[in-house]
């Protein structure tokens, strides 16, 4: 077999959003272009009973967002095949023809939802409030324009400087006449979640706090169209984040995942059953301390939605929940009965309930399998496969199961848990990799990583580690670090190490490296002041000075407040946790990677960094990418996905 490299990106393929009708399983498949240098996301279908896989849709570069009409007659979705270049709907009729194009709008339509009558579509888009006039749009293309800022949140990372000019609106389309209507309009944005099988009302998410900009939450409201009236179904809830996830067959119960806000930013996110007829909120989860909901790591899962919560009648449901290093499928009841429905060494990343109810069509990855499209049986919790688009991948290319391990913290207050991939060629005194995760309040786990397979066959050891900070070990585990960064989150990883070290002594203790990115960019600068043990290090997206991320950050007041516990009335706090008041102690070379438009984690924080690596004549190298923002390693343009693994690679084999 193979050695993976860089390049073998191009050959894996993600599958997601199944939908089911008969013995057809519909769904998306991306791969990612190296000709067209983005990603392709193409509907296919495969017949359950045969293997057969047809192609749907059109040519264009993206088809997403799948659903089947309530009267199994059409499949529909979103393709940028359009004049515009904009997410349109589509429809296409399960019978066979061609697709229909229901919307031309300006902005494109965002998301959608069916009428429980198949008559029509409900949909989400934007447009200026005030359209510039031929002429006018015409000289401000000439006329460099300003701009005018007057709010907290004014940008968004990927987004830009956000729009202040824009109308959010609900419309809806029937289907036999192709004709609109205005539904709902707003000046704020608005997510659009749910509409009521008789039509009488919609529940949209927005703000907790409308009137105020400091105010971070968000909850669910719900929307008459005949009354206007707007009333929130969190009002005893007075701060937290909620959203809703699904109602059942009578429209009695509407379940909502979210939390109170009582840890701030790493507070649990739990289950609750909202009553319609009487307004009580319960909280369905609130003795299992775990997450409800998907917050593992990958780099090669594209488009995935997350497993969504299922309801498998009236009273019962399906929903996931991420627990240690793992997607675990509960089965839950309104009446608070809770029990492990799947619980399996994967990351379940997708699903619908088959037509019958008798078994979940699910997408899953492991931690040596990409992706692949099976069924669930709901009475064994059994996996069956139905398609793998990666099976010729894994069988050219030979990719090394991890060493699980745990270990008890210095302080003895947490038990930790870690994943060493070994090298594919396993030689004597051979080099480790620390790799610290984002977040932090993510995980790794048993799901697919393409970048560290790649170091594993180019001979290093990987070590991946869940530090305190990290999500999946209950409340008091995620929390730990808050106001605190770089002290247990620190001596867990390094700790980490030294376990492994004992363990493998082929590991050469001369030939350390650490790495990260956004929360492990700040972790590698923060393990580089604090020791000369590692011989290399590579630092991206990175966090170097708290005081100015706070500014210049496109969450950094919130963040800086809610997960540091301080904010520029207290400068002397961020400074002491930031990686830069260090710097004169770091001995390591440090290579500094940042996206030129990442507004989570500005470049300035690279800036910073390196010109204080500079002043301090310590060997370093920032290097930057174009037209990339936070989620390079995993969403950025594929050629500079590849330059960034290859700048990685060289810095560590310059220490050869």
């Amino acid at each position: 077999m193979s050695v993976m490299t860089n390049e073998s990106l191009y050959e894996i393929k993600t599958v997601s959003e199944p939908v089911v009708h008969q013995d057809q399983v519909f769904f998306v498949e991306t791969l990612v272009d190296e000709e067209e240098n983005n990603y392709q996301k193409t509907i296919y279908c495969v017949n359950q009973k045969t293997g057969e896989k047809v192609h749907w849709g059109d040519g264009g570069q993206s088809n997403t967002s799948l659903a089947l009409s309530p009267n199994a007659k059409w499949l529909s979705y979103l393709s940028t095949n359009t004049d515009n270049n904009k997410p349109q709907l589509f429809i296409i009729p399960l019978s066979g023809g061609s697709a229909v194009q229901l919307t031309e709008e300006e902005q494109g339509v965002s998301t959608y939802k069916w009428t429980q009558n198949s008559a029509g579509i409900y949909y989400q888009t934007t447009q200026e409030a005030e359209k510039a006039t031929e002429e006018e749009a015409k000289q401000q293309r000439k006329l460099p324009q300003k701009t005018v800022i007057t709010k907290v949140k004014y940008k968004l990372d990927k987004a830009g400087i956000l729009p202040t000019n824009q109308l959010y609106q609900l419309k809806k389309v029937t289907i036999a006449t192709q004709a609109t209507e205005l539904i709902m309009e707003r000046s704020d944005a608005f997510s659009f979640q749910y509409v009521a099988q008789d039509e009488s009302y919609v529940l949209f998410g927005d703000r907790l706090h409308p009137d105020d900009e400091w105010a971070s939450g968000t909850t669910v409201y719900k929307y008459h169209l005949a009354t206007k009236d707007v009333r929130a179904l969190t009002r005893d809830i007075p701060e937290g984040n909620f959203y809703f996830v699904g109602a059942n067959e009578t429209e009695e119960t509407y379940l909502l995942v979210g939390n109170d806000f009582q840890y701030k930013f790493v507070t649990l996110d739990q289950l609750y059953a909202y009553d319609v007829v009487t307004g009580k909120l319960t909280c369905l989860t609130h003795d299992l301390d775990k997450n409800v909901g998907d917050v593992l790591i990958g780099d090669t899962a594209q488009n995935v939605q997350g497993f969504p919560v299922e309801w498998l009648d009236n009273e019962t449901f399906l929903f996931p929940v991420t627990d240690q290093g793992k997607i675990v499928l509960y089965k839950g009841s309104l009446d608070g009965q809770l029990e492990v429905f799947v619980d399996e060494c994967q990351h379940v990343m997708d699903g619908t309930l088959s037509a019958c109810r008798s078994q979940l069509v699910a997408v899953r990855s492991t931690f040596t399998e990409p992706s692949e499209l099976g069924l669930i049986d709901l009475s064994t919790g059994e996996w069956t496969a139905i398609y793998n688009p990666n099976e010729s991948f894994s069988q050219t290319y030979q990719v090394m199961e991890p060493e699980r391990f745990w270990y008890e913290s210095t302080d003895g207050e947490a038990k930790i848990q870690g994943w060493y991939v070994p090298p594919v060629q396993v030689n004597n005194q051979h080099p480790v990799v620390l790799y610290v995760h984002g977040g932090p309040q993510v995980a790794y786990g048993e799901t697919f990583f393409h970048e560290m397979h790649v170091l594993s066959a180019q001979g290093y050891g990987v070590l991946m580690i869940n530090p305190r900070g990290s999500n999946g070990y209950g409340q008091a585990f995620v929390a730990a670090i808050l106001g605190d960064y770089g002290n247990k989150d620190y001596d867990d990883l390094l700790l980490g190490l030294d376990t492994i070290l004992e363990q493998h002594p082929e590991i050469d203790k001369g030939e350390l490296y650490v790495a990260g990115g956004s929360y492990g960019g700040f972790m590698t600068n923060w393990i580089v002041g604090h020791t000369d043990r590692f011989k290399r290090a590579v630092t991206q997206r990175c966090i170097s000075n708290w005081v100015s991320f706070y500014g210049a950050s496109d969450i950094g007041p919130f963040f800086n407040e809610y997960q540091l516990g301080a904010d520029l009335s207290d400068v002397t706090a961020l400074w002491n946790m930031s990686p830069l008041k260090y710097a004169h102690q770091v001995k390591t070379p440090l290579l500094i990677l940042h996206g030129e438009e990442d507004l989570r984690c500005p470049l300035s924080q690279a800036q910073e960094m390196y010109i204080a690596m500079k002043k301090y004549r310590n060997e370093t190298k920032l290097i930057t990418y174009p037209q990339s923002s936070h989620g390079l390693s995993r969403e950025g343009l594929p050629n500079l996905r590849m330059e960034r693994l290859t700048d990685i690679q060289d810095w560590f084999k310059a220490a050869e």
